[in-house]
């Protein structure tokens, strides 16, 4: 992808020196870039605003020789990339937590994805780092449809030394998550974490299950698992998860990988939702915060983060 890209800067440095910019001149360059960023699992609608943002922030400025031409059209890149990650705002979870549980009442996150997003472990990884903020949390054992989902739950929460709240499989997920938040109230712990089936995005019935689950449990925040490796599949999933459920923040997993990154830049832009953290390892320490400077750096500069 940054080859690519540096590549299209180059022929834009070339043919935007010492003239006024037209239309023209950057539907051209731009033409170069766009197949990088499709390739590097941008979608077509993010491209498309990349496109159009572009062409307004650059039509009708005139460049000179003296000037970095480069570093113009690439801070200005950075600050399109920025302003869909602002626009999309933050969530202070710790912060959010710590203060409702000033009036005595836990702090329930609703975690949702498909199957083989690493939902269940992000799960535990959250425990985890809820724990080295002093914020004590029970796991709720959502996913009754999943054979053995339970028990992997559940594995996760003793090695961590979680409470568990479950039930049989094939129970109603929304009464296991009311018996979650339940307990949590009468042992006054500070956060509910509710794990639920690896839903098909495609399957209304089990998408109808799903938004159940969201109106009786009423959580104070919906967290999207996706997989930073699928791509466009990723974004399609997000759709549909936040046309059922509204959620209100994206965790992405496997971004220790060698991914492409477009799907954390598409991924906000087509939700308008941030991303929280990203999943780097196997590790139960391995969630990190998410930069979105350190990304766009990444993008256009092709820096390490």
């Amino acid at each position: 992808m940054f080859d690519r890209l540096k590549k299209a800067f180059s022929s834009m440095v070339k043919g935007l020196s010492e003239k006024e910019i037209s239309e023209a001149d950057v539907d051209r360059v731009f033409s170069e870039m766009e197949l990088a960023l499709l390739e590097s699992d941008v979608a077509q609608e993010t491209v498309a605003h990349l496109h159009d943002t572009l062409r307004k922030a650059l039509v009708g400025k005139r460049f000179d020789k003296s000037r970095d031409t480069e570093r113009i059209v690439k801070d200005t890149l950075k600050d399109i990339m920025l302003s869909i990650f602002s626009s999309a705002g933050s969530v202070d979870v710790i912060g959010r937590i710590k203060d409702k549980g000033k009036g005595k009442e836990p702090y329930i996150i609703l975690f949702l994805g498909i199957n083989g997003t690493g939902k269940t472990t992000t799960i535990a990884k959250f425990a985890n780092m809820l724990r080295k903020h002093g914020i004590s949390s029970v796991i709720v054992a959502g996913d009754t449809h999943r054979a053995g989902a339970i028990e992997q739950i559940t594995e996760h929460a003793n090695r961590l030394g979680v409470k568990v709240i479950a039930q049989r499989y094939g129970a109603d997920p929304a009464a296991v998550g009311r018996d979650g938040v339940l307990y949590a109230r009468a042992h006054r712990v500070d956060a509910v974490l509710i794990d639920t089936a690896g839903r098909m995005q495609t399957s209304k019935n089990l998408m109808d299950e799903m938004a159940k689950i969201v109106r009786v449990v009423k959580p104070d925040l919906k967290i999207f698992v996706g997989d930073s490796l699928a791509g466009n599949d990723t974004i399609m999933q997000a759709k549909e998860f936040q046309r059922y459920t509204d959620f209100n923040a994206i965790i992405l997993t496997k971004s220790d990988s060698d991914y492409k990154g477009g799907s954390a830049l598409s991924i906000v832009h087509v939700t308008n939702r941030p991303i929280l953290y990203l999943g780097v390892g196997q590790g139960y320490d391995d969630l990190v915060e998410f930069n979105a400077r350190e990304f766009v750096e990444q993008i256009v500069e092709g820096n390490s983060m």
